[in-house]
């Protein structure tokens, strides 16, 4: 992707079976610029990714954290796009950065044991 031209752009908005937001499509190709400039530099994305995992567990509920807003403006210092706070809490929990089940939901247990179970990467 990191390789993608304004062609490739122009092939992907009219592909009808992905999202054609020229936003979205050109933030992904800068951002997959952005992790082999990480790469390059000697930097992992998940190490930095991890860093920012909260001490204390998230409110149910929340859609933004201290953690998301930082990383969030961290990922936009090293030249990611698309990567507002909302976003990247959303992939936080996605990717079981954080549990923010309810203590009463059914999931909550079972994610806080996969939580548990991590391998957190070493910077």
């Amino acid at each position: 992707m990191a390789a993608y031209s304004e062609d490739d752009v122009a092939r992907l908005l009219a592909d009808p079976g992905i999202v054609r937001h020229r936003g979205k499509i050109t933030a992904t190709i800068t951002n997959a610029r952005a992790l082999l400039a990480m790469q390059a530099a000697g930097q992992s994305l998940s190490a930095l990714i991890w860093s920012y995992e909260p001490d204390n567990p998230p409110v149910y509920g929340d859609t933004t954290s201290p953690q998301s807003v930082a990383l969030s403006k961290d990922l936009k210092k090293r030249g990611w796009a698309f990567v507002g706070p909302t976003t990247i809490y959303a992939f936080m929990q996605a990717v079981g950065l954080i549990n923010d089940h309810h203590p009463d939901c059914a999931h909550h247990a079972a994610a806080e044991a996969a939580r548990a179970a991590f391998e957190r990467p070493r910077a």
